[in-house]
């Protein structure tokens, strides 16, 4: 969506307001004329809104994917990872926790590292978008597998009395 944007600024000004419009917009040309009383000036430019970064536009979309659903929250599921890596517990499950919340809250190259990290353990042949990969798994992992009482437990029922598992609550 192009707009324009008009800017009256003492001459002083001038160079500081064009190079903080270009810093927030994708910009066009200043033009640059005087105010009818001379002692101003008048900065006009055709501007468009940044695509916004494809890190943050991966992020949001990991945020809000339908494999978190239900998931732990972040303070939760971190205290479960550090416990779980104190006690020399590094197993699949904790690798796979561990890049679903890098997945949800680094929208960086961390996330990508975490994930290859699982993706490497597992033995997979990945060859598209590795958070794909930990949120395909996650889905799987998170999902109840339990017909009832004495069916076993899995991750959303791991207490003996099969109650799913709260955000207050780790395995």
């Amino acid at each position: 969506m192009t707009f324009e944007i008009r800017v009256i600024c003492d001459p002083a000004d001038t160079d500081r307001v064009a190079t903080a419009l270009n810093a927030a917009f994708d910009t066009g040309a200043v033009r640059d004329y005087p105010t009818r009383d001379g002692k101003r000036r008048r900065l006009y430019v055709t501007a468009d809104h940044r695509s916004p970064c494809p890190d943050l536009v991966e992020h949001e979309r990991a945020r809000n994917h339908a494999a978190y659903i239900g998931a732990p929250d972040q303070r939760t599921e971190l205290d479960w990872l550090i416990a779980e890596s104190n006690a020399g517990r590094c197993d699949r499950n904790w690798w796979l926790r561990r890049a679903a919340l890098a997945d949800r809250f680094h929208p960086d190259e961390q996330a990508v590292y975490v994930a290859r990290a699982l993706i490497a353990l597992d033995g997979a042949d990945v060859t598209d978008n590795p958070r794909d990969y930990v949120r395909k798994q996650y889905a799987r992992w998170i999902t109840c597998v339990c017909d009832g009482i004495g069916e076993g437990s899995c991750p959303r029922h791991p207490s003996p009395d099969h109650e799913p598992v709260t955000d207050s609550e780790s395995e």
